[in-house]
């Protein structure tokens, strides 16, 4: 089991035919994801890493019958990329690009809910979303893990890596790494609620990371609807306050958005928290030799 992502996906590239779109292209293509085409309006009709490339979001999923968009269009055209994406009322859209405009984001992510909120949006500023053995749709490396019963959510892309290997020996059912920009459209409870609900899903690694109080929300839903054991990591502990830290952009002040605030939010409602990636890792691991 998996959420989200499935051996049964199909995958569409957004800008499959620039360098990062078909690097990573061919990433998941190796790692027996299901990419079955790729848009871009210029270059429609051609075929490209063996992919055919249609002109638009709507012509690939008539024609292939996907129902997954992976985005690698530069941050300028984002927002249209994203925009046709929901039109075309693809299920999962997952925006890796890094550095689009805030606003943008408010923009198409609005566009979203106008639309009826038919199209789950993954990031932007992401690594994607891997259900390993399954498919993996973004640029999580698909050699590091096993598949297994643990489900990962995380705002930074390194440490989903260092969570995925360190925990490498039990697997996990699906990771999702929702990106750490200030605006961004899966949130950390829409991937608590998923996990809970599936069953392939045993325990859930949350990692968060100073500004914000997205962990305290997620804190607060843990308490009222997650009965599954969850393990947590907050990046940021030796951040000084009132320093604006560049992966998330997020601002620290007072205790507001600090690293120990979120720390005693989780704890309050019993999820243990490492003070270290590695230290996660060790408790998730007791966690699952528990079971």
């Amino acid at each position: 089991m998996a959420i989200w992502l499935t051996a049964d996906s199909k995958i569409i590239v957004q800008g499959m035919t620039g360098a990062e779109g078909t690097k990573h292209t061919r990433r998941m293509l190796a790692s027996g994801a299901k990419v079955v085409g790729g848009v871009n309006a210029r270059k429609a009709g051609t075929v490209h890493e063996g992919l055919p490339v249609f002109g638009t979001v709507a012509e690939a999923i008539s024609s292939t019958g996907a129902d997954v968009s992976v985005v690698f269009v530069p941050p300028a055209f984002t927002k249209d990329a994203v925009k046709e994406a929901i039109d075309a009322e693809i299920p999962l859209c997952v925006v890796i690009t890094e550095g689009v405009p805030i606003h943008d984001t408010t923009e198409f992510w609005a566009y979203a809910v106008a639309k009826g909120n038919k199209t789950r949006i993954i990031g932007p500023n992401c690594p994607g979303i891997a259900s390993p053995g399954a498919s993996n749709a973004g640029i999580i490396p698909a050699d590091i893990t096993t598949p297994g019963r643990i489900g990962l959510v995380s705002k930074s892309g390194t440490l989903t890596y260092q969570l995925m290997y360190e925990l490498r020996d039990f697997g996990f059912s699906t990771a999702v790494g929702i990106g750490g920009d200030p605006v961004i459209g899966t949130t950390h409870i829409d991937a608590l609620q998923a996990f809970q609900d599936d069953p392939g899903t045993d325990a859930i690694v949350m990692i968060g990371e100073i500004g914000g109080d997205a962990e305290e929300r997620a804190a607060a839903y843990i308490e009222q609807h997650v009965t599954k054991p969850v393990v947590a990591y907050v990046a940021g502990f030796t951040a000084p306050e009132g320093k604006t830290m560049g992966h998330a952009g997020a601002i620290v002040s007072g205790s507001a958005g600090t690293a120990q605030a979120k720390k005693e939010a989780l704890e309050k409602v019993g999820v243990r928290v490492g003070k270290t990636p590695s230290e996660t890792a060790r408790l998730m691991r007791e966690v699952m030799q528990s079971r």
